[in-house]
């Protein structure tokens, strides 16, 4: 069995989707009909931005879904029978297993990154990747740091890998908890160039915005299943999508327990859609028996 996977902020790169735009038509229609929707010309950003430009989250989030989404579109074998994305990618993923359209995932995710950053701004925040320790011990530190002082919040984010976790919270929070997780034996604690505390209660105002916009749009039957982040198992429930879809900015992205209950659903062959290669790597991490490509 396939699975498709579609990868989160952080994978994109000057000149991503240039090849595709140039050598397939298909493909740059729907590129220019991303322009035509969003107001702006994501793909002068994507094609020649700088960096800096392309890591501003209204231009980041778009730009990866916009590329994930032509990947899968213009793919002669898109038949997946199962899909799942990290954190951003599950508004691709629902593009490709049919759940949304492209044009209201594309609005969607324009949305989200917008509401983002505004909650970003609320409250200085930020995130830290934590290696080598049990998932079990950062989360009991990461409860003490916040049962401590509440001002200090911080809490598990990104499950992406066994001993590789994301914390996520308030500046000062992050700063003890690297400094604790260290002496608890992780071989590294390293604070993440984010804009903020994605994935954790800092990212509430975000929920409630993104909320309106999500039960205001057409979630269909999918053809195949999606392994949503929030509760790393099979969901084929349009209601149910939207609810997890929700609940995603606030809770943590269950990556490891995604793939692990996805490779027991049957998956043996995992495809990566989107730019660069990190799910692939995390992909082999969680099940060293599976393949795991990109289109």
């Amino acid at each position: 069995m396939k699975a498709y996977v579609f990868p989160g902020q952080g994978s994109q790169f000057s000149g991503m989707g240039k090849d595709l735009y140039e050598n397939n038509p298909k493909a740059k229609e729907i590129f220019e009909n991303a322009n035509d929707i969003l107001g702006f010309r994501l793909t002068d950003v994507m094609f020649t931005g700088t960096d800096e430009e392309l890591k501003q989250t209204k231009v980041t989030q778009p730009a990866i879904f916009l590329h994930s989404v032509v990947l899968a579109l213009t793919s002669p074998n898109l038949l997946p029978d199962m899909v799942a994305g990290h954190s951003l990618g599950e508004f691709s993923a629902l593009v490709a297993n049919g759940t949304l359209a492209f044009e209201d995932a594309l609005r969607l995710v324009a949305k989200r990154a917008e509401a983002m950053q505004k909650a970003c701004e609320l409250q200085p925040s930020t995130m830290a990747a934590v290696l080598g320790l049990d998932d079990e011990k950062v989360e009991v530190i990461c409860q003490e740091i916040t049962k401590e002082n509440e001002a200090n919040l911080v809490v598990a984010a990104n499950y992406n890998c066994p001993g590789q976790l994301v914390i996520s919270g308030t500046v000062a929070g992050i700063e003890v908890a690297c400094q604790r997780l260290k002496d608890a034996g992780a071989k590294r604690a390293l604070v993440l160039q984010v804009g903020g505390a994605f994935h954790s209660p800092l990212m509430e105002p975000a929920r409630q915005d993104l909320q309106k916009a999500i039960e205001s749009t057409n979630f269909k039957n999918p053809n195949c299943p999606i392994y949503q982040n929030v509760t790393a198992s099979a969901v084929s429930n349009p209601s149910e999508i939207q609810k997890n879809l929700i609940a995603q900015l606030t809770a943590p992205v269950r990556w490891t327990q995604s793939v692990q209950a996805m490779t027991l659903g049957g998956a043996r062959e995992y495809i990566e859609c989107g730019p660069g290669k990190v799910l692939q790597g995390l992909v082999k991490k969680i099940s060293p028996e599976v393949v795991a490509q990109s289109i």
